[in-house]
This record gives C-alpha cells, sequence and structure tokens, in this order.
C-alpha cells in the first residue's frame, strides 16, 4: 500500500473510532460544573472563628457569608468574641484575608469556582472603631485585588466585599474615603438614611429587639406584616437584611423562624449551626 493510501486509511479509521466514542458536545464542561457546590448565599455563619476551622468550615458547607469579631492590640488585628479569648496567633490576616486570597487565585478568580457572586466578609469591630477601621484598611490594601472596591462613585465587585460592623465610630473615617475597600453595615434605624447603598448595602440588627415571636405557636400578624414591609423597604433602597439572635437550637421553633424569614425575602440567616442552616437552605431551595 503507498504511503499516501495507508496514511488516509489510519486517518478514516481514527475518526471511525473517535466517533464511536464520542461524547455529546459541551459533556465533560456539563459534568464540571454539576459537581460545583451550589453557594448558599443567603447562609451567614455568625461568629465564624468559634468553629473548630475558621473560613473553611462555612466554605465546606457552602455558606456566602462569614463573621469575624476584631480587636485592634499592639497595632495587630486580632480575632476573637471575648478580651480574655485574644491569642496573638489568631489575626484576621492568618485566618480570612490569607486564606481567601489564595483559594481566589486557585478557584481562577473567585471563592466558589465558576460563582462570580462575591463572598461577604462581615466584620466586627470590638475596639474603638475609627482606629481599629484606619488599621483594617491598611490590611485590606495589602490585597488590591481580593475586595470589592468603591472609588469616586463606583462599586468594582471583587470576590469578597468587607463590610463593617461593630463600632460606630468606624463610619466617620469610612464616609471620608474616595476610595475604599470596605462597606458599612447599617441598623433598621438606617433604613431611611441618605446614604447610597454604595456605602450602607446592608441592614443588620436584632431579632428580639424588633420581634416578639420566637417560633412557638403562630406568627403574629402585626409582626409578619412588620417584618415584610421592613424588607421591602430595605430592598427598595438597594439594601440587603440581615437578623440577628434569632432562634438557633435545632428543632421546630429555629425552623419556623427560617421559613418565615425565607419567606419575607430576608437576605442572610444568622447561625451557629453551619450543617443545620444547610440542610434547611437546601431542604427548602428543592421545596
Amino acid at each position: 500500500m503507498a504511503r499516501t493510501t495507508r496514511r488516509r486509511a489510519l486517518t478514516t479509521l481514527g475518526a471511525a473510532l473517535a466517533a464511536s466514542v464520542a461524547l455529546p458536545a459541551g459533556t465533560a464542561l456539563a459534568g464540571e460544573r454539576a459537581h460545583r457546590p451550589r453557594p448558599l448565599w443567603r447562609a451567614h455563619a455568625h461568629n465564624d472563628y468559634e468553629h473548630p476551622r475558621p473560613l473553611l468550615d462555612a466554605l465546606d458547607h457552602r455558606f456566602g457569608n462569614v463573621e469575624a469579631d476584631i480587636y485592634l492590640v499592639d497595632g495587630r488585628l486580632l480575632v476573637a468574641h471575648d478580651v480574655v479569648d485574644l491569642d496573638p496567633s489568631r489575626t484576621l490576616a492568618s485566618l480570612y484575608l490569607d486564606p481567601l486570597a489564595a483559594r481566589v487565585r486557585a478557584q481562577g478568580g473567585s471563592v466558589y469556582r465558576g460563582h462570580h457572586r462575591p463572598l461577604q466578609l462581615l466584620i466586627d469591630i470590638k475596639t474603638e472603631g475609627a482606629a481599629t477601621y484606619l488599621a483594617l484598611d491598611r490590611e485590606l490594601r495589602r490585597h488590591p485585588h481580593l475586595f470589592t472596591t468603591y472609588a469616586h462613585g463606583r462599586v468594582r465587585p471583587g470576590p469578597v466585599t468587607a463590610v463593617i460592623s461593630g463600632d460606630r465610630a468606624a463610619r466617620v473615617p469610612m464616609e471620608a474615603q474616595t476610595t475604599r475597600r470596605a462597606f458599612y453595615d447599617g441598623r433598621l434605624t438606617d433604613l431611611g438614611a441618605a446614604a447610597p447603598a454604595s456605602f450602607i448595602p446592608l441592614i443588620s440588627d436584632n431579632w428580639t429587639n424588633n420581634f416578639t415571636w420566637q417560633g412557638v405557636g403562630a406568627f403574629p400578624a402585626a409582626e409578619r406584616r412588620k417584618l415584610h414591609d421592613l424588607v421591602a423597604a430595605a430592598h427598595a433602597r438597594g439594601r440587603r437584611v440581615r437578623l440577628w439572635a434569632t432562634p438557633d437550637l435545632a428543632g421546630p421553633a429555629r425552623d419556623a423562624v427560617w421559613a418565615e424569614l425565607l419567606a419575607a425575602g430576608v437576605d442572610h440567616l444568622n447561625t451557629d449551626d453551619l450543617a443545620g442552616l444547610e440542610a434547611f437552605l437546601d431542604a427548602h431551595r428543592s421545596a
């Protein structure tokens, strides 16, 4: 057989074999997408740093929001709930900022591969707000491509959005900045504030200060209307809503409150029980 004829025969045979095992176009990509975790953007890991593996446990449960309390101690930002728990090795950088930066690099530019909505990092300031925020701002600037940025009136989304809560004195230096890598966590009293959503994108408040219902019996109609009205008012101004101090002991009462929060459109459900909220949200998404 001539060399040219033999080459054609081999090419034809190869094409036939390829056709016999060919997968539909896009099958591999579809399979990859099917195995990507579906983030739970409404899930908020309250006091996330108290879990055995801060940040990582929340990410394993696909949470879209994590919360870290910080203290400014000798120029360093330490993570703890109470002063007695401060540990020089547990810094905001080591527990959150550096691991998030490494994950984003490894995941192709996002916290969850293929999902480009930012993870929300709520940073609760426990020491004097202005000084602590300025130290925090320096830390955030170490990661110029990690955080959602506000610059001269425009917001540029990044893989992580830092929102500052806690001591209210942080607001003064934040509002003075023309460029910042953080946003402000408002309260229900800020619902009608003149500050735009580009400064206050989130409204957080204490459930027990605003509602008496704890999930037992019927939700009082007046309280249900109040919940729906405040969520609607926040959303009309481009703001999201989180309510903390909701019942968090596993059982029907907690599930009843969570179901009402979902029905009202509350954006973030607060919990210390990562697996419990993951299972609840998965069940309600399926339903």
